[in-house]
């Protein structure tokens, strides 16, 4: 049981909204519970005293599956426990063909993304032009058109959240891709790319790791074309056996979703004085930045913001 646990000094950022004002970590055991654990009880128990490694101030499970929502701060046993994140967890089951799967999207809903991918290739001249980049010599092209995309993406100005540019993340692509365990595309309009997917695979279960697009082509909804696109050959290959959303909710994700499971991030620590000050803070921390951010956003202030970004990266 111990060698599923990664031992880390975990951050925990202080934020007001999208902006980091200071950040504090502890060193915990970490695990992320997967999809092909999530139905056995003994992957998902949660851990004893016992358990905790030398040094350790206790644990973090990422996406543990919960029957109802649990309260924010409680005790657990030894352990004071912190639920910062729960959320509806979206995925898609590939165990069937690709034309059972549209049939769980309504007549109306098929028809708009159909008459979107129409909209898209006859704005190409009537030509759809993507492509699927998974062997280890097609790592470093994938990398030059999705960096070209991701440098001009919102989420990459202002979050520090677009695709990585580094050379230990493309070598880790093309490890992964040297063992088939990687899905990476790129949506084309003519030799320009305009959206972009990477997805490792994880046993048979493909992350959804990183999707951006070019803010130019947004009215053109380049990102559920490629998603649409991207996922037809993964039901089409087999061999695959979810498509994981990981953490998080968006209409995008409830859109191509099959399955959706509550789930949280729990952290278990020891309840010394500066862990519960700590974990106390970063709470109080939380609520007050949501609140926040509701209030920015009610007067506009933080569309601005992010309008001045996107227009001036």
């Amino acid at each position: 049981m111990m060698s599923l646990w990664q031992v880390r000094d975990v951050p925990f950022k202080f934020q007001l909204s999208d902006w980091t004002l200071l950040q504090a970590s502890l060193r915990l055991q970490l695990r992320s519970i997967g999809l092909a654990e999530a139905g056995n009880p003994a992957a998902i128990a949660m851990p004893g005293k016992d358990q905790l490694a030398p040094g350790s101030q206790g644990f973090a499970l990422r996406r543990m599956p919960v029957d109802e929502a649990l309260p924010r701060l409680a005790r657990s046993g030894p352990f004071l426990r912190y639920v910062p994140l729960q959320y509806q967890h979206c995925y898609i089951d590939l165990n069937s063909s690709f034309e059972e799967y549209q049939k769980k999207f309504s007549s109306k809903t098929r028809s708009t993304i159909n008459r979107k991918i129409r909209k898209y290739t006859e704005h190409c001249g009537g030509t759809l032009k993507w492509h699927s980049y998974r062997s280890p010599d097609e790592v470093p092209a994938f990398f030059a058109l999705a960096r070209s995309v991701s440098k001009l993406t919102y989420q990459e100005k202002l979050l520090d959240a677009g695709l990585p540019d580094t050379p230990e993340f493309m070598e880790h692509a093309r490890a992964l891709a040297a063992k088939g365990h990687l899905r990476a595309y790129i949506l084309f309009d003519g030799e320009r790319p305009v959206s972009y997917l990477y997805c490792p695979v994880e046993g048979e279960v493909a992350i959804y790791a990183y999707l951006g697009y070019d803010p130019a082509y947004m009215h053109l909804s380049v990102g559920t074309v490629l998603q649409w696109l991207a996922l037809e050959e993964m039901f089409n290959e087999g061999g695959l056996r979810y498509f994981d959303f990981t953490e998080g909710q968006s209409d995008h994700k409830r859109l191509f979703a099959t399955h959706q499971r509550q789930c949280a991030h729990v952290f278990l620590v020891r309840p010394t004085l500066r862990n519960a000050a700590l974990i106390r803070g970063h709470a109080l921390m939380d609520s007050f930045s949501v609140w926040a951010g509701e209030l920015l956003d009610r007067y506009g202030v933080k569309a601005k913001v992010r309008r001045l970004i996107r227009g001036h990266g």
